[in-house]
């Protein structure tokens, strides 16, 4: 059986939860980012960018989500807070996907959009064949100014997504896929 094909009929995300060390060494990582940018980029704009969040930035940005939770939710208790300050430090590595995309005279926006979403995919799909295991994610705070500026987004910029990379102590079961035939028009 083809190894692509076989990584793509079986690929599961992870939860951060179940991920564990090590994550990739900086060789890994650079192959796997090198592999998420070979993706379609009308007009060559690089439409996105990387930010890599390891070691004690993930608890120094984790602080600033609890901050942020913890002011807009007063009535927070300590395990609460506590979950929202470890959401990134639950994994070994976590990339945040930004999207850079706009105006543009030949580009439409929506197409550098997409792309944005196609190097997040890449990104999981090279971390996997690396053989490690994923979970891209969003949350709250992707669409958080607070937090957004606290990981030195321009306004214009917005979050694909933070992708969880580690090791899975599990691989979890498959979930249900939709039915072909309710997802395909043949014209």
């Amino acid at each position: 059986m083809n190894a692509t094909l076989d990584l793509l009929r079986t690929r599961r995300s992870v939860p951060p939860l179940r991920l564990e060390g090590p994550g990739p060494d900086p060789a890994e990582l650079d192959a796997i980012l090198t592999l998420a940018a070979r993706v379609p980029d009308h007009g060559k704009l690089a439409p996105w960018r990387f930010l890599v969040i390891e070691g004690e930035a993930r608890a120094r940005i984790g602080a600033r989500i609890g901050e942020a939770y913890g002011a807009d939710h007063p009535e927070a208790d300590a395990a609460r807070l506590d979950l929202e300050r470890n959401r990134l430090a639950l994994a070994p590595l976590v990339v945040a996907v930004v999207s850079r995309a706009g105006p543009h005279v030949k580009i439409p926006e929506w197409e550098q959009v997409l792309s944005a979403g196609a190097v997040a995919m890449n990104l999981v799909i090279a971390a996997n064949a690396s053989g490690f295991a994923t979970a891209w994610l969003t949350e709250w705070f992707a669409y958080d100014r607070r937090i957004l500026d606290a990981l030195g987004l321009d306004p214009r910029e917005r979050l694909a997504g933070f992708i969880h990379v580690g090791r899975a102590q599990e691989v979890p079961p498959d979930r249900p896929r939709p039915d072909l035939a309710d997802i395909v028009t043949r014209l």
